[in-house]
């Protein structure tokens, strides 16, 4: 009489190619998962600087001599929002600028947007970015306070490619 089963033989061998299997997929789940951070990191950067860009050019203003079309009619706000060079004294005012002038009177909008809200840096998990002034270097110690020229992130580590995220 002959029984069925599966020998201890059979079994082991079963089990060592789950191994091996698993211990191919990990590597490649991680690299997956720090892909995808590289994506929205990108992202996060090219949104955010894309609004400050918007901005400048909508408020832009060389020390007294205002340029931007938005600058010119809100005269009052352009010079609480927007530093000597037209690039916002914040992030915070790319969520919102109280127009004063007569763009408020005529179209009746009184607060320009260019973010909903500050975008989350995904690899710190907070809305916590470096910020550059117009006149810092491109590797600042510390931010200058007056303007939001740049955005990077707080990580220091490195990317798949081998560059810093700090460098992107």
């Amino acid at each position: 009489m002959k029984e069925e089963g599966l020998t201890l033989l059979e079994i082991l061998v079963t089990m060592t190619i789950v191994v091996i299997l698993a211990s191919v997929a990990m590597p490649l789940s991680k690299v997956s998962t720090k892909r995808v951070q590289e994506i929205e990191l990108r992202q996060q950067l090219r949104t955010i600087r894309s609004a400050i860009d918007t901005f400048k050019l909508e408020w832009n203003r060389d020390g007294d001599a205002l340029i931007g079309p938005v600058c010119v009619k809100n005269k009052l706000t352009c010079k609480d929002v927007t530093s000597q060079y037209g690039y916002p004294k914040s992030l915070n005012m790319l969520l919102g600028v109280k127009l004063t002038g007569e763009e408020a009177t005529v179209r009746g909008t009184t607060v320009r947007r260019y973010l909903r809200v500050v975008p989350v840096d995904p690899l710190t998990d907070k809305p916590d970015w470096v910020l550059r002034c117009y006149k810092d270097q491109p590797k600042p110690s510390g931010w200058c306070g007056e303007d939001v020229y740049d955005v990077m992130t707080q990580s220091e580590a490195a990317a798949l490619d081998g560059t810093k995220y700090q460098d992107w």
